[in-house]
């Protein structure tokens, strides 16, 4: 696992299952874009495994990813499965000043629960 996000880092959590045929084939990609991003912190969690973590949180799709910068939610939902629709979504969300969004209590807690649980 990767080390806990600084101050204005992009923590990148992909919620997904394990039975989910578009998460297993979006994995992969998943793990290209980590490594394209090096300065984020990337984390694939199972809804049904990691459910401590995630809780009673109500995943629409798969898979949804929540972003964090700087410990702030910025994107929670439903992704397409695409790594030119995700890559450029969190190049955006690396730079400029983008605004925090209303998430779930489970979600906002998670860059804390990923610290603590290392």
């Amino acid at each position: 696992m990767s080390e806990p996000a600084t101050a204005e880092e992009l923590l990148v959590a992909c919620l997904c299952a394990a039975w989910c045929r578009t998460c297993g084939e979006f994995r992969d990609t998943f793990a290209r874009l980590e490594k394209a991003n090096a300065g984020a912190r990337f984390v694939w969690l199972d809804v049904e495994d990691d459910a401590e973590l995630l809780g009673d949180v109500e995943v629409e799709n798969f898979p949804t990813l929540a972003v964090f910068r700087g410990g702030a939610p910025v994107f929670f939902g439903v992704t397409m499965p695409q790594e030119g629709v995700v890559a450029r979504t969190l190049e955006a969300l690396a730079r400029g000043a983008p605004a925090p969004v209303t998430v779930p209590p489970e979600i906002a807690a998670l860059p804390a629960a990923l610290r603590a649980r290392r």
